[in-house]
């Protein structure tokens, strides 16, 4: 591939849009509670709590907390970086970023630290982290969906 042509391929970026099913951190009971109002995708739940008053209706109408609903939400929200999806965005959530407008302006050593010191943390295992190169793919890609 020319290096033109890689230019060209990395402006036209697309959001990722994932089953319900595939988000982390849903149990059973919610993933179902998700599908009945019709909610089967990531991009669907995005739409369906674009707003507050939109976030607060949902998280009625799935007879769940609020805090549930931003946590899902945060969840999409960084599954539609492609090399992030619903592999990373978890980890992303844990080491403190929210959403892709955060990590678009995160610096990339920065991440990666934090990232780092979370699998320490939690896993005992320097090898699991993901290299400097992802994360600043992870950025990348990021600026290139909010432009």
């Amino acid at each position: 591939m020319s290096p033109k042509h890689q230019q060209a391929s990395t402006n036209k970026i697309q959001s990722c849009d994932w089953s319900i099913e595939e988000l982390p951190g849903l149990s059973p009971e919610e993933r179902s509670q998700l599908l009945n109002c019709g909610i089967t995708t990531t991009g669907i739940l995005m739409t369906q709590a674009n707003n507050p008053a939109a976030k607060v209706a949902l998280s009625n109408k799935l007879k769940v907390n609020l805090n549930y609903l931003n946590k899902w939400m945060a969840l999409a929200d960084l599954a539609r970086i492609p090399s992030v999806g619903v592999q990373y965005c978890g980890l992303l959530l844990h080491a403190g970023v929210a959403s892709v407008a955060q990590l678009g302006n995160i610096p990339t050593h920065r991440l990666h630290k934090q990232v780092l010191r979370l699998q320490v943390a939690t896993m005992q295992r320097r090898d699991l982290c993901p290299t400097v190169e992802l994360v600043q793919q992870w950025i990348h890609q990021a600026q290139i969906i909010m432009s």
